[in-house]
């Protein structure tokens, strides 16, 4: 298959769902082992929901190593998050963690590529679903899009997702951009606060957004069949990704 140039990902950033009894010791564990020093920390973002005797911290974000680059950071950042609504209420994120089955999550991955616009209609034109379109900052050199969750077809909600992310992508793609979907900006706390409000509606509704429509998913597996990985070759794939490109084409064309 194919490489492009916009395959050229790395890691930009996580986030991590906690339980509120791990959550304060989480953060102590990253000031202590990790060397997060108060510096470090990008935002720390508080709740005051009806009936709460103080505001209570739903997530902070910090980052890890050293900064070697001004305009593309080389650096790792993780944002940790809990869940604050009062007991009864709903929260994504506390039914994120019972769908998991454990304490603590990682839910999603932001890649960073060097060409957003090129591998998000990449993935458009091959079935891939996104919450939102591309959204940008251009006070942060900054576009972002997310992807819907990782889900088996026909399975509950996974919590785990893509976001993907391009650094510096100039004054003639802002513009381009703002003239496309003319949407807010989300970064540092605007960032959580609308993703978290994407996946609380989503929770809320039922219907969460899956990464492939189950339809894609089944049509997958059926190229596939009972062969394992080493049996599956690139004509193979060539011919999964024409259903795919197929696929999508015609749900364009049904809409």
């Amino acid at each position: 298959m194919k490489k492009r140039p916009f395959h050229n990902f790395v890691v930009d950033h996580m986030t991590f769902l906690v339980e509120p009894d791990l959550y304060k010791t989480t953060y102590a564990l990253f000031r202590v082992i990790f060397g997060v020093s108060r510096e470090d920390l990008i935002y720390e973002k508080r709740s005051a929901w009806p009936g709460q005797a103080k505001p209570a911290s739903m997530t902070f974000a910090s980052r890890l190593g050293v900064e070697k680059d001004a305009r593309v950071p080389a650096q790792t950042i993780v944002a940790v998050v809990q869940p604050t609504e009062p007991e009864g209420a709903s929260s994504h994120v506390r039914q994120m963690l019972k769908n998991r089955g454990g304490g603590c999550a990682w839910q999603h991955i932001a890649l960073r590529t060097p060409d957003l616009p090129a591998f998000h209609a990449f993935c458009v034109e091959r079935g891939v679903n996104f919450i939102t379109p591309i959204l940008k900052d251009a006070d942060e050199d900054l576009i972002q899009v997310f992807s819907g969750e990782w889900m088996t077809p026909g399975g509950r909600p996974t919590a785990t997702f893509f976001e993907f992310v391009q650094r510096d992508p100039g004054p003639e793609l802002l513009k381009a951009l703002e003239t496309a979907s003319n949407r807010e900006a989300w970064f540092r706390d605007k960032t959580f606060l609308g993703l978290y409000g994407e996946k609380e509606n989503e929770y809320r509704s039922g219907r969460v957004t899956p990464f492939i429509d189950d339809a894609l998913a089944r049509r997958i597996a059926g190229h596939l069949g009972a062969r394992e990985i080493w049996e599956i070759d690139d004509a193979l794939l060539e011919a999964v990704e024409a259903d795919m490109l197929d696929y999508a084409a015609s749900r364009k064309a049904a809409r």
